[in-house]
């Protein structure tokens, strides 16, 4: 199922990295090549995942999906580290 469309090669990779680390599989269909991909893509996903996909892709886009950056797990391995045993 097609979940996204966008003038931007780079903008659909953004997209199916978002999706990727949310654990969807996406296809990327796009018409860029050579060293500086340009031009239209198009996201694809299973239809199981459909309505996942566009809930966090509008959430991203609207900016109230809270995109998670590592750092707490960071925080919590430098907690462990500095315990004494």
């Amino acid at each position: 199922m097609s979940v996204f469309w966008t003038q931007s090669l780079v903008e659909g990779e953004i997209a199916k990295g978002r999706l990727e680390a949310e654990g969807i599989p996406v296809d990327l269909k796009g018409a860029g090549e050579g060293p500086y991909p340009t031009g239209p893509a198009e996201l694809f996903v299973p239809s199981s995942f459909e309505a996942q996909a566009r809930r966090i892709l509008e959430e991203t886009q609207s900016g109230s999906h809270d995109v998670p950056d590592g750092r707490e797990d960071h925080v919590r391995r430098e907690q462990t580290r500095e315990q004494p045993e």
